[in-house]
C-alpha cells in the first residue's frame, strides 16, 4: 500500500522548527504560512506529512506539536543524508552552520569562511549554502530563536565532526529539554 504524496519535504522541517523554536505559541496554519513565507495549504500539508512521519502529532481541537524526540533524532542522523547541503561560490547572505550563533563565537569563525544563505538582506559574505528551504533565510532574519535553530541544523548537514558534534549537543539541548514545556 502506497504512501502517495506523503514523502517528507524540506519545508516540513522548517514548519517543525518554527514550532518548537516557540513551544507556548499557538499557531493557525495561516499565522505559521506568513511566518515562514509560504501559504497556509502549504503548512498544512507538512503538517500532514509530519504526522505521517511520526515527527508530529495532533491535539485534537488544540492543534498538533513537534514529537521533539523523533524531530531531534531525524535532524542528527537523517537530514544531511536526505537533503545534502550543497555549497557555492561567495556572496552576501544571512550567515548559518558554524558562521552564526551560538556556533560562530564557540568556535570563533573566521569572516569569509562561513557559510551563508544567499539574499540581500545578509550581514555577511562567505560561501553559499542550499538553505533547507527557498524560505530560510527570509524567515530566520525574521525570527532569531528559528535562525539559531536553523543554522544549527545547517552545522549538522555540512560542518566537520567537530562543528557537527557540537551543533548535536546544542540541537539536543534546545529540542529535548523543552519537551515538558509544551
Amino acid at each position: 500500500m502506497a504512501n502517495d504524496g506523503m514523502e517528507l519535504k524540506p519545508q516540513d522541517v522548517l514548519v517543525l522548527l518554527k514550532v518548537a523554536a516557540h513551544p507556548r505559541q499557538r499557531w493557525t496554519y495561516a499565522a505559521l504560512g506568513k511566518a515562514l513565507s509560504m501559504s497556509a495549504s502549504e503548512t498544512h500539508a507538512s503538517v500532514k506529512r509530519a504526522m505521517a512521519a511520526g515527527l508530529a502529532v495532533s491535539q485534537g481541537r488544540e492543534g498538533w506539536l513537534p514529537v521533539r524526540p523523533a524531530l531531534l533524532e531525524f535532524i542528527l542522523h537523517g537530514v544531511r543524508y536526505v537533503w545534502p547541503a550543497i555549497l557555492g561560490p561567495a556572496k552576501r547572505g544571512v550567515p548559518t552552520a558554524f558562521g552564526a550563533e551560538p556556533l560562530a563565537s564557540l568556535l570563533n569563525a573566521t569572516p569569509g569562511e562561513a557559510p551563508v544563505w544567499a539574499h540581500a538582506e545578509g550581514s555577511a559574505k562567505g560561501p553559499t549554502l542550499s538553505p533547507l528551504y527557498r524560505t530560510v533565510p527570509k524567515a530566520a532574519l525574521a525570527d532569531p530563536e528559528l535562525h539559531r535553530l536553523l543554522a544549527l541544523l545547517d552545522a549538522v548537514r555540512t560542518g566537520r565532526a567537530r562543528e557537527r558534534a557540537m551543533a548535536a549537543e546544542l540541537l539536543t539541548t534546545a529540542l529535548g529539554d523543552n519537551c515538558e514545556d509544551q
